[in-house]
């Protein structure tokens, strides 16, 4: 498959949102495929629908160079909007979710698993949440391929992912009981 192909078979969204200075309707759709009804429905679902209807030049509002008149979620929410519309069979997360709030980590996994149900979906990540119910768990360490399975049944023996979720629920336990403490005193 040549790079062209494979750029329009695939979505990706990375750790660092994209945006480029121009309206909201260029950022979502680069290419001037789709209607403004399939921009408003990729809207709704990654809701942004609500917050662009009250600009007054609505889809032609303009996005500062690099999205730096939006908020980093909000730049997040639109890298999802611009996969909703292409509805590729291959999604690509990388660390999508690394920089952003948990509000919006949440509303991002929701939709990408309503949404992308049917298609395959690679996660790179580092946060075990991101990735703990997904189909299948590959594990690199150093570049190297460690583990490869069901997430179940690497967490029924003694795996590299097994210990990574433990220390990920150690580290939030440890945390939440010294934000305890501290609230405390």
């Amino acid at each position: 498959m040549g790079l062209k192909d494979l750029r329009m078979k695939l979505s990706i969204i990375p750790q660092e949102p994209t945006l480029f200075k121009g309206s909201i309707r260029a950022n979502l759709d680069p290419l001037g495929l789709y209607s403004d009804d399939d921009i408003w429905k990729a809207l709704e679902k990654c809701q942004l629908k609500e917050t662009i209807s009250r600009l007054r030049n609505l889809l032609d509002s303009s996005v500062n160079d690099e999205g730096g008149n939006w908020s980093l979620g909000q730049r997040q929410l639109f890298c999802l909007g611009r996969v909703l519309l292409k509805r590729n069979k291959i999604l690509v997360l990388d660390e999508a979710t690394a920089s952003i709030d948990s509000a919006t980590d949440a509303i991002l996994q929701r939709i990408i698993r309503q949404e992308f149900a049917e298609c395959t979906v690679i996660t790179v990540a580092h946060r075990v949440p991101t990735v703990i119910d997904s189909d299948m768990v590959l594990v690199l360490s150093y570049g190297k391929l460690v583990e490869y399975d069901e997430p179940s049944k690497l967490m029924n023996v003694n795996s590299s992912f097994s210990k990574l979720v433990a220390e990920y629920w150690s580290s939030l336990r440890k945390n939440s009981s010294s934000n305890i403490s501290s609230q405390q005193h």
